[in-house]
């Protein structure tokens, strides 16, 4: 249920910062924008306390380099308990974008996020969660 407060205020270059994060991120206002960045602090609160979190860990490499698709494999059936699922895609210049879906705590969740994440070879990687409970 949605509750409408009024007397919020903003120093000018607070606001410009958020109507510029509302264009970029394609919100339809900026009590839309507000809600999203509320719930991302909250999820963020939860991991911190160990929750049980669900989300993606993407990653992007090169699968021909440093035979990376064979150690992203053994990572992930060592973490098979936190493992829902795995993706791979590839795109242009040569390049494999891999999501892999987890849902566990959030601290074990990180660390292995952070395992694949610094493998030699992973150009970019990112770990995404959402509060499940």
């Amino acid at each position: 249920m949605a509750v409408t407060r009024f007397g919020v205020s903003l120093e000018h270059d607070l606001l410009e910062a958020l109507d510029a994060y509302v264009a970029d991120n394609s919100y339809a206002n900026r009590s839309q924008a507000i809600r999203a960045l509320i719930e991302k602090n909250i999820v963020e609160k939860k991991w911190l306390c160990n929750r049980h979190v669900a989300g993606a860990i993407v990653l992007v490499y090169e699968p021909e380099k440093y035979d990376i698709a064979a150690h992203l494999l053994q990572i992930q059936q060592k973490n098979a308990d936190r493992i829902l699922s795995s993706q791979r895609f590839f795109g242009k210049n040569n390049l494999c974008v891999e999501i892999v879906a987890v849902e566990g705590n959030a601290q074990n969740l990180t660390r292995l996020s952070e395992e694949l994440i610094s493998l030699k070879g992973i150009i970019h990687g990112k770990l995404i969660m959402s509060r499940v409970d």
